[in-house]
């Protein structure tokens, strides 16, 4: 049987995953996501594609951890289902706003959706 979350349960779920990102633990950052995530990077930089699962999604982490990436979230909105992330990044000195949409299914991100500026990603890590 399916495990139900309410709005703030899901809510807090995303912000202890950003939280725990910010400190500098990747582990922490991913436990809140299914096995089987999808997680969406737009763009033609060398870091934009799609990466499926936490494995994946760590590895993706800990290359923008080593470029220098940073974020500071500010707000987050949602419910049951889906949450949106706004939040400031910082990545070698340019800083930009990022929001994330999270689907979530049983209490784990299923799917994450980012929208960025694909030209700051492109001028920053190069284009594929």
């Amino acid at each position: 049987m399916a495990s139900e979350q309410n709005a703030e349960q899901i809510l807090g779920s995303a912000k202890a995953g950003y939280a725990a990102f910010s400190w500098g633990d990747p582990k922490a950052a991913v436990d809140n996501l299914a096995d089987d995530v999808e997680w969406v990077i737009p763009g033609d930089s060398a870091v934009s594609g799609t990466y499926h699962g936490k494995k994946e999604f760590a590895a993706f982490l800990a290359k923008m951890r080593d470029a220098g990436y940073s974020q500071e979230a500010e707000l987050f909105l949602g419910d049951e289902q889906t949450v949106m992330v706004l939040f400031r990044t910082t990545t070698a000195g340019n800083e930009s706003y990022q929001v994330d949409i999270l689907t979530y299914r049983d209490g784990k991100v299923v799917k994450g959706q980012c929208v960025l500026d694909t030209e700051q990603q492109r001028r920053i890590f190069g284009a594929k």
